[in-house]
């Protein structure tokens, strides 16, 4: 749970990329820290190793510090490699939407960097209902797909968490559902499937990546699944339905709650540029995204990735 490993005040656990991990042979790394007038020091003891990541345990003498204080301190914003520079100090604001204020992400909502004040207050005056929600972004958005076919590819756990508000005016709408970046269309899909889920019988706490494709998936309309949802938090007698989705969104999946998107270029070999083409080729009056990312390539007006452009999808 984010919330709480960024409440710890003694040591959390965390799955982490290290860099250079060959080095780290074995033992504590220290680090003596100074915080608001706390003198400690940071420990992190690796306990485990799969692939490239581990799990690294971090403790702390000083239980008036947290571990989010921590972060705060000594971290640095993972701004993209392809910047080719390195963390400035406008990146703290450039580098993050207007509306985030919760922590957790382990990157900017790129989508949402386009939206300013003045955007959303222009959006409000024309009558276009604003809503939120949490997907906390894994570092597994970043591994590329590098197997012969997509069926290979193991999908990426991300922590998703949306209030009953929203899940009950899902229910009820007949609006378009326009989501703002890959993060929120995820999150709103794997809502669907995971209501299918708890309709059937089935544990709803983590999204299978392939259950979208499965032939006994029940295939609900939208307001059916999103009750199964609020009866469930009815039953549980929680506010905010919190799971994990493993979704894969792949050419062949059908979109049933997301209409439209805003989404920025994406890098090839990637999950996102999967979603969107998945996206275009459910409508037949779509071009083929080739065509759109040509149009882009061509034009050097156009800025790719996460500093980049956005487009809108419908």
């Amino acid at each position: 749970d984010y919330a709480c490993n960024f409440a710890s005040v003694s040591g959390c656990s965390w799955t982490c990329f290290v860099g250079n991990s060959k080095r780290w042979k074995s033992g504590e790394l220290l680090m003596p820290l100074s915080i608001d007038g706390h003198d400690f020091t940071l420990r992190a003891t690796r306990v485990s190793r799969e692939g490239n990541t581990s799990v690294v345990r971090f403790d702390w003498d000083d239980r008036e510090i947290t571990f989010s204080r921590i972060i705060s301190a000594v971290g640095e914003i993972p701004i993209p490699p392809y910047l080719n520079r390195g963390t400035e100090e406008s990146d703290s604001t450039d580098y993050q939407t207007v509306f985030s204020h919760i922590d957790g992400s382990v990157a900017a909502p790129t989508a949402g960097l386009h939206f300013t004040p003045e955007v959303l207050e222009a959006i409000d005056a024309v009558g276009i209902a604003r809503r939120e929600l949490t997907l906390h972004v894994g570092a597994g958005t970043f591994q590329p797909v590098k197997s012969d076919t997509i069926g290979e590819h193991d999908m990426h756990s991300e922590f998703i968490a949306v209030d009953r508000s929203l899940i009950g005016e899902l229910a009820a709408t007949e609006r378009r559902i326009i989501a703002v970046g890959t993060t929120s269309v995820r999150t709103l899909e794997s809502l669907y499937h995971l209501g299918c889920r708890l309709a059937a019988g089935l544990p709803a706490d983590v999204l299978p990546q392939w259950y979208p494709y499965d032939p006994s998936h029940p295939d609900l309309p939208v307001a059916e699944a999103m009750k199964a949802i609020l009866s469930h938090l009815d039953t549980t007698g929680e506010n905010t339905f919190v799971a994990s989705t493993r979704l894969m969104i792949a050419p062949g999946y059908r979109y049933r709650v997301v209409k439209g998107m805003v989404t920025n270029f994406h890098q090839p070999k990637s999950t996102l540029l999967l979603l969107v083409s998945a996206f275009l080729a459910s409508d037949p009056a779509n071009p083929d995204w080739r065509e759109i990312y040509d149009y882009a390539l061509a034009d050097s007006r156009y800025r790719f990735l996460s500093y980049g452009d956005a487009c809108l999808f419908l």
